[in-house]
């Protein structure tokens, strides 16, 4: 799949949101990497053949105060990566991506991992 076709799956599961969170969604870029590099794997903990296949990196909104402001944008990163190569095809991939999306958003709003995997968003 194309760079574009993939950046088309995140774009739609970023649509896709219930209204009611997509409009407290802001100051966050949604943005496509091949693959985690090797240091951020280390940073979060993640041994091969274990990879990600999406990170939240910022300050989430429980956290943010009166004095929040003026700050470059929280970012999402999807790994396309992985997501191909464990999709069976490109409808599983459309549902990996979507799940990663809304995984991803959960600690922009606020959630652990406990919180997101009692959801079923592991």
């Amino acid at each position: 799949m194309t760079r574009r076709q993939f950046e088309a799956l995140v774009e739609k599961a970023m649509r896709k949101l219930p209204k009611r969170f997509r409009e407290r969604v802001a100051n966050i870029a949604v943005v496509v990497e091949d693959w985690a590099d090797d240091e951020t794997l280390e940073e979060m903990g993640i041994e091969p053949p274990d990879t990600l296949y999406g990170l939240y990196r910022g300050v989430d909104i429980t956290h943010r105060d009166s004095s929040y402001g003026n700050v470059l944008p929280d970012v999402i990163t999807i790994y396309q990566g992985p997501i191909e190569e464990d999709a069976a095809d490109e409808a599983e991939m459309a549902e990996i991506v979507r799940e990663t999306v809304i995984h991803e958003l959960g600690h922009y709003f606020g959630l652990d991992e406990n919180r997101l995997s009692e959801l079923g968003y592991e």
